[in-house]
């Protein structure tokens, strides 16, 4: 599943997301748009992502499809 798909399941917004993962919503789009690879993230940051995204598994996030 997407980092996109996910957080629309979740109905954050990239606004809502990002201040969740401290980081800015531009960033959450450049990575739901491929940008930037989600699989070259730093651990510490995708840990951040599965925590507001309520993901028990950081291998789903970084596997996605994007």
């Amino acid at each position: 599943m997407s980092l996109k798909e996910l957080r629309l399941k979740r109905g954050l917004s990239q606004r809502e997301l990002a201040e969740k993962v401290g980081i800015s919503y531009g960033r959450i789009g450049d990575y739901e748009q491929g940008r930037y690879n989600v699989g070259g993230m730093s651990l510490d940051l995708a840990i951040k992502f599965c925590d507001a995204l309520r993901v028990a598994n950081p291998r789903k996030l970084l596997d996605s499809d994007i």
